[in-house]
């Protein structure tokens, strides 16, 4: 059986027995507060976890573009929602195939958005279902008002080519469920009845029983965690799954030091520092170009040396994981699973 020590670097790496804890964590609080748990599998994009995630009860699976979505089918995965908006011929041609060997649900924030794929959707015979975004604190997609979220609802609603399912909102928080909540009084108004309330993100997760009318969430992060958790609170260091095996192959000064990994590797989400570094806990990787990492160690009582291994929990599991072809799955430092990352880069 191979080992830790036999992976080439930079290698991107879990330890199983951290992840199959945070999975069954939040399977067990979904479980105990009546909610649906819909993995986000942005974070992993690997078919084998979402199945994993299904079989602890998941109702279903999240995908952040169309090309997840198409992976997760390809895998056997049938119950999908796309939150987000799809725009432009080719990728309704796409969502039309789609729905005819999964269940469908996208997200739409206008009519601009809904009426053309609901027109296409119909010459081809086929329904997806619809939830109407709303905004929150982030400012990104959503509609930002009650009423005309309720007046979308209803345009969806009178279609052939979508069904009308209920409403969005991410994150769902403090600050965004009072849209959430006035979105759904005006509904009721207008006779429509949201059998889906999906909120997201991880670390509002266990906030989520505190948000009446929620029916789901959708957190990704939290079957791997990351460091950048571990700085906002969300999370422990020993709750983090995730991380990347460096080599050290350089030390050009006493105070700096050069590893096999760099924006390539990490990503450069979150800024610096980059991570957290477990053997030498003092240093910070400072800066980084695309195949180098660059660490100041003159805090560190002793120094790496050339040929040292380093293990770097990413600053962001998402991004980090989508600059890479493989996953390599450890348990007790022996490498017990290999999976391909087959969603990376479905950006389209």
């Amino acid at each position: 059986m191979k080992t830790i020590d036999d992976l080439d670097t930079p290698a991107l790496a879990v330890d199983l027995d951290v992840m199959e804890a945070n999975l069954a964590r939040m399977q067990n609080y979904c479980n105990a507060h009546g909610l649906g748990l819909r993995p986000h599998i942005k974070t992993h994009k690997i078919p084998a976890l979402a199945h994993q995630q299904l079989a602890l009860g998941a109702r279903g699976i999240a995908c952040q573009k169309l090309g997840e979505a198409e992976v997760m089918a390809d895998a056997g995965i049938a119950d999908i929602l796309i939150p987000y908006n799809l725009v432009g011929q080719r990728k309704l041609e796409r969502l039309a195939a789609l729905a005819r060997r999964a269940h469908v649900t996208v997200a739409a924030d206008s009519a601009d958005a809904a009426r053309p794929m609901e027109a296409y959707l119909a010459e081809q015979g086929v329904t997806v279902g619809v939830v109407v975004e709303l905004t929150s604190e982030l400012n990104r997609c959503g509609v930002t008002d009650a009423r005309a979220a309720a007046a979308l609802a209803h345009e969806i609603a009178a279609g052939r080519g979508l069904r009308f399912r209920g409403v969005m909102v991410y994150p769902s928080s403090a600050k965004s469920m009072p849209l959430v909540a006035e979105t759904l009084t005006a509904l009721k108004a207008e006779g429509l009845d949201a059998e889906i309330v999906s909120g997201g993100s991880t670390p509002t997760a266990y906030q989520s029983h505190e948000f009446p009318g929620l029916t789901e969430i959708r957190p990704g992060t939290y079957i791997f965690n990351d460091w950048s958790y571990v700085r906002q609170g969300v999370c422990a260091i020993e709750q983090c799954a995730l991380t990347v095996i460096v080599t050290v192959v350089s030390t050009p000064t006493p105070e700096r030091v050069i590893i096999d990994g760099g924006s390539k590797t990490f990503s450069s989400d979150m800024g610096y520092p980059m991570g957290r570094i477990l053997e030498y806990p003092e240093a910070v990787i400072y800066k980084m170009s695309e195949e180098h990492g660059h660490l100041d160690v003159s805090q560190c009582p002793r120094a790496p040396k050339v040929g040292q291994r380093l293990t770097v929990i990413p600053n962001h599991a998402c991004g980090t994981v989508n600059m890479h072809n493989t996953l390599i799955g450890l348990r007790g430092g022996n490498v017990e699973a290999r999976w391909e990352i087959a969603a990376r880069g479905r950006v389209q």
